[in-house]
């Protein structure tokens, strides 16, 4: 059987028509009324009966469309398990990652990344929540994470350490030296943060801190500091590279691991990995800023 013929034979049961099927399958109706008539003379059936309202399946190319049909269900689900183990380096990747790593060091990161790859295209989500990598909300996630979903893979790549920033405008005007950062007015996260190691450690430690303003990102609160607001705790990586924030304490938050995580079955295609394999290289080579080792 003409397996390839088979495709013109469904193009043209579902549409009904030549043109449609033309349509449908991105050729000329004459390729389409060639293709299935010798398809029909290699099968020695009629499929299809021609009357002026369209292409009207006989009792045979019922059969024949039935079946078909499931073929072309399967073929379609191997395709998406092949998809997996593409090996071309071109395409789109998503990448899901924080506000924080956007606001920091991956623009560089992704700049280098397209010089290295001009084929791939890379999509930003940015989220502060762990996007379904199993339903293709994304294809990459770059993000801290104490304990990742078993269905993810991946490495764990550095880890965050946090410190206390606050603007040289606000310091100036406290009444509080800054070594005694405990009794600034915070900004601290919200409640939809309360999980995080920042969360944790203000609402543990601090619990009767004054605190001048809630966020619900430390993007927003690294802001608010800049502007002079309060005192806040915000991750190394963030708060150094912030030019307007001095960092005046480091406390015994608890490092938080980050991760780059991919699908089990996304892992071996070649887009997918060469930008985690990119990325992991690029995040190593700021480890000492990540993990709060750095003089400044």
């Amino acid at each position: 059987m003409d397996w390839d013929g088979l495709r013109y034979v469904l193009a043209v049961g579902s549409a009904g028509t030549l043109a449609g099927a033309a349509r449908t399958l991105g050729v000329n109706h004459t390729t389409v009324l060639r293709r299935l008539a010798a398809f029909e003379d290699d099968a020695g059936l009629r499929l299809f009966e021609r009357l002026p309202s369209g292409y009207v399946p006989t009792e045979a190319g019922e059969a024949l469309l039935a079946a078909a049909r499931e073929i072309d269900a399967t073929v379609t689900g191997l395709e998406r398990r092949l998809a997996g183990q593409d090996l071309r380096l071109s395409g789109t990747v998503c990448v899901t990652t924080t506000d924080t790593l956007m606001a920091s060091l991956l623009p560089a990161m992704l700049a280098s990344f397209r010089a290295a790859h001009p084929g791939i295209t890379v999509e930003v989500a940015v989220s502060n929540l762990m996007l379904n990598l199993t339903r293709r909300d994304a294809d990459v996630a770059i993000r801290p994470a104490d304990d990742p979903p078993p269905t993810l893979v991946g490495r764990r790549i550095a880890t965050v350490g946090f410190a206390v920033y606050a603007s040289r405008a606000y310091l100036e005007q406290a009444t509080v030296p800054a070594r005694r950062w405990q009794a600034h007015a915070w900004l601290a996260p919200d409640d939809s943060l309360a999980g995080t190691a920042t969360g944790r450690w203000i609402r543990e430690t601090l619990p009767d801190a004054a605190i001048a303003a809630r966020a619900d990102s430390l993007l927003a609160l690294r802001d608010l500091a800049m502007a002079g607001l309060g005192v806040a705790a915000l991750p190394r990586y963030l708060g150094d590279l912030s030019a307007g924030l001095v960092r005046i304490g480091t406390p015994d938050i608890p490092p938080t691991a980050l991760w780059i995580l991919t699908h089990p079955d996304l892992r071996r295609t070649a887009r997918v990995r060469a930008v985690t394999d990119f990325m992991a290289q690029a995040f190593a080579r700021q480890r000492t800023l990540l993990e709060g080792k750095t003089a400044r």
